[in-house]
């Protein structure tokens, strides 16, 4: 099931660091971001066979919805800081966007159409 990390962050007179470094499950293999997203979007819609990602909130807020057919979680990313972990199978749905919001993920492998599944799963099914 998806989880929270939450990753250091350091501040001076110059702006915030935020580094992203030895915190992942994975190696990096695709970095994508989202914005000028309308507030009524959604977005995801699938889950992964076997993608892990990693979402970062890197301006604004959003709710990203995780399903993995046992569990259906809610998560509020509002802080750069905060770094939502998804696992292979957790079906996710992102939505609730603040005007001027960012998500940025990064996933285990590069984009293959084939490993998306689309269908939101039963819960005990």
């Amino acid at each position: 099931m998806a989880y929270m990390i939450k990753l250091k962050s350091f501040s001076d007179g110059r702006g915030r660091l935020t580094p992203v470094d030895r915190v992942l499950p994975f190696d990096i293999k695709r970095l994508y971001y989202i914005c000028s997203i309308t507030e009524s979007a959604e977005r995801g819609g699938h889950s992964h066979r076997l993608t892990t990602e990693a979402i970062f909130c890197v301006n604004g807020s959003f709710t990203v919805v995780i399903n993995n057919g046992k569990t259906r979680e809610e998560f509020y990313l509002n802080d750069h800081t905060q770094c939502l972990i998804v696992e292979p199978y957790d079906w996710h749905m992102i939505y609730n966007f603040s005007m001027g919001a960012i998500l940025m993920g990064v996933s285990s492998t590069n984009y293959d159409h084939s490993d998306y599944y689309l269908d939101e799963p039963k819960i005990g099914e």
